[in-house]
């Protein structure tokens, strides 16, 4: 048994390190643009609220047609969203740390539209729908704020899909005119 002067030692190295750790992910979704403008206290609160979420290589945090209940930010590994189609996964775009998946469906209130797979033993931090009321309760401000970043994240990925989808209609109209 340590004597209690040891004892209070390693409580307090302990809690050190978890104010560092705690530190360290509050500074990872402060650049993160979902996350953009919100306040440490409050992300500290949304921390506090939250779990962390691991997934094994070939493992998957969440599967398509899912009832959504969270979104998850990427703190570790790298994750693949991905669709089926005719018994086939397609890749639709990867996920690397410092970026969230899985806020579509919380802001549309539909099932998953794609899978989530690990393609690395990835960890993410899941903030709930239960998280985010109580965000809510807590201070509407900042939880109108995250969901219109969530929005604008959202709005980010369409334009870049449109682009995708025009520049591949331009290209099946070039080789429909070559032939």
């Amino acid at each position: 048994m340590l004597p209690d002067n040891k004892k209070n030692l390693k409580s307090l190295a302990t809690e050190t390190m978890d104010k560092t750790s705690q530190n360290n992910r509050i500074e990872l979704l402060q650049s993160m643009p979902i996350f953009g403008g919100i306040r440490a206290d409050t992300l500290s609160f949304l921390l506090e609220n939250s779990e962390q979420t691991t997934a094994q290589k070939n493992a998957y945090f969440y599967h398509e047609n899912d009832k959504a209940h969270s979104l998850f930010v990427l703190t570790s590994g790298k994750v693949n969203l991905v669709k089926s189609w005719q018994d086939e996964d397609y890749v639709l775009k990867e996920v690397t740390p410092g970026n969230c998946f899985g806020e579509v469906a919380l802001i549309d209130l539909q099932t998953r539209n794609t899978s989530s797979l690990a393609v690395e033993n990835s960890c993410a931090i899941e903030l709930t729908d239960e998280t985010l009321h109580k965000l809510y309760k807590r201070e509407i401000e900042q939880f109108t704020m995250l969901r219109m970043n969530m929005a604008r994240e959202v709005c980010r990925r369409l334009r870049e899909a449109d682009s995708r989808n025009f520049a591949a209609d331009i290209q099946a109209r070039q080789l429909k005119h070559s032939h």
